[in-house]
C-alpha cells in the first residue's frame, strides 16, 4: 500500500509539473494577445464565458462543472493581471453576498473596492475610478431591487455580465445558545427569505434592517450587551469567518432554490458570445393596446422575453417604465430587427447592455 501511494503521489507531482508549464504557456499566450489590443479593453466577458462553456461541454469528471468553472476563471484572472489587475466595486462590508458575486465572475485575481452603497458602485464606475461594479438586480424569493433599476434607467453605464449565486443564509452571533437571541440584523430582502425560520425559531425576537448582512455581521461582533440582551445576524459563512462569529443555524432561508442575480456594470459595449442576453428599459405611448403593440414585434421575429418588470418613473404619477430582458445580442439579425421595430413604436427605449448569459 505504501508502494502504491508513493506511485499515485509521484504521478500528481508529474503532472503538476505539466500544469505548471502549460498555465506559464498560456499566460504568455495571454500577454501577447494583450499587446495586440488596440482599445485598451482587458476583460473580454464573451471571450471567457466562450471558454468555459467550451471546458464545461468538454469535461467527463470527476470535477463538476461548477468547480471547473472555478479553477479556469482563476486561471483567466491571473492571465489578465499580468496586463492589469482589475479594481471591482461592490456593496460592502466584506462578507457580501455581492463580494461572493465579485469573486465567483472575476476569480481571486482583483483589487477589492468597498462602497458603502449600491449609488456608490454606480458613481465609482462612472468616474472611472474603478474599472467594473457588480450590483445586486433581483432575487428569486423577493423579486427586483428597485433602486439598482432605477440607477440603470439614469446611468450612461453598460451590462457587461451577469452572475447568478445561491443563496444560503446563516444566523450568526457572539452567543453559543440560540435561546438568547432576542435581536436579528440582516438586509431587508434577507429577512423577509427567512421570514418562516425567524417566525418558527425565533418567534419573539426583534428584527432589525440595515445596509447588507455583512454590515450585521460587523454590528454583531462590535455590539457591547449592557443590558442582557442578545443579537444576533443573518449572513453568509464568509461574514462568521470575516468577523469571528458562531454559526447557530445553517441554510435558514425559507426556499430552498433562493438565488440572487447579479449584473457587472462598465463602460464598454460587449461582443456577442454565442448565447446572450439584452437587456432594455421602454415606455410605450399612452394610447389602447400600446403595451401590446410594443412587444409584438419581439413575438414576430422569435425573440424570447425572459423578464418584463414595471417601475414607476418618477417622472409623473402612475408613470412607469419597463424593464425586459430578453434572449439573445442586440446585434443578432433577429434581435436587431425586432429593436428597431420596438423603437418606432415605444416613445423611449434604451438598450442597457447585451452580455453572456449567466455561466454556474
Amino acid at each position: 500500500m505504501t508502494v502504491q501511494l508513493k506511485q499515485h503521489r509521484d504521478q500528481i507531482d508529474a503532472i503538476d509539473e505539466q500544469v505548471l508549464k502549460l498555465v506559464n504557456e498560456r499566460a504568455q499566450l495571454a500577454r501577447q494577445i494583450g499587446a495586440l489590443k488596440d482599445d485598451g479593453v482587458i476583460y473580454r466577458p464573451e471571450r471567457e464565458a466562450q471558454v468555459l462553456r467550451r471546458l464545461q461541454a468538454n469535461n467527463t469528471g470527476p470535477l463538476s462543472n461548477e468547480a471547473v468553472s472555478n479553477i479556469f476563471r482563476a486561471v483567466m484572472s491571473n492571465c489578465r493581471a499580468l496586463e492589469k489587475e482589475l479594481s471591482i466595486a461592490f456593496l460592502g462590508p466584506l462578507g457580501t453576498y455581492s463580494e461572493e458575486a465579485a469573486l465567483k465572475q472575476f476569480g481571486l485575481g482583483k483589487m477589492a473596492v468597498v462602497c458603502a452603497s449600491i449609488d456608490e458602485v454606480f458613481r465609482s464606475v462612472e468616474a472611472a475610478q474603478v474599472d467594473y461594479g457588480v450590483v445586486p438586480v433581483e432575487n428569486s424569493t423577493e423579486g427586483a431591487i428597485g433602486l439598482t433599476l432605477d440607477l440603470l434607467l439614469a446611468s450612461s453605464l453598460k451590462i457587461c455580465g451577469e452572475v447568478t449565486l445561491p443563496i444560503h443564509h446563516c444566523l450568526l452571533s457572539k452567543q453559543t445558545d440560540i435561546s438568547q437571541i432576542s435581536h436579528v440584523f440582516s438586509h431587508t430582502q434577507s429577512l423577509a427569505q427567512c421570514h418562516e425560520w425567524l417566525s418558527k425559531h425565533l418567534p419573539k425576537a426583534e428584527r432589525e434592517a440595515v445596509t447588507s448582512n455583512a454590515r450585521a455581521a460587523q454590528m454583531i461582533h462590535d455590539l457591547v450587551s449592557t443590558d442582557g440582551t442578545f443579537a444576533a445576524a443573518i449572513a453568509s459563512k464568509r461574514a462568521a469567518d470575516l468577523f469571528g462569529l458562531n454559526v447557530l443555524a445553517e441554510n435558514i432561508e425559507d426556499d430552498a432554490k433562493n438565488t440572487t442575480r447579479f449584473l457587472v456594470l462598465g463602460a464598454h459595449d460587449v461582443a456577442p458570445s454565442g448565447h446572450d442576453k439584452t437587456s432594455l428599459v421602454m415606455t410605450s405611448k399612452n394610447t389602447p393596446g400600446a403595451m401590446v403593440q410594443l412587444l409584438e414585434p419581439l413575438a414576430r421575429h422569435g425573440v424570447s422575453m425572459t423578464k418584463f418588470e414595471s417601475r414607476p418613473s418618477k417622472q409623473g404619477l402612475w408613470d412607469y417604465v419597463f424593464f425586459v430582458d430578453i434572449d439573445g445580442h442586440q446585434h443578432d439579425a433577429k434581435v436587431q430587427a425586432a429593436l428597431a421595430e420596438c423603437e418606432q413604436r415605444a416613445s423611449f427605449l434604451k438598450v442597457l447592455g447585451s452580455y453572456p448569459a449567466a455561466i454556474i
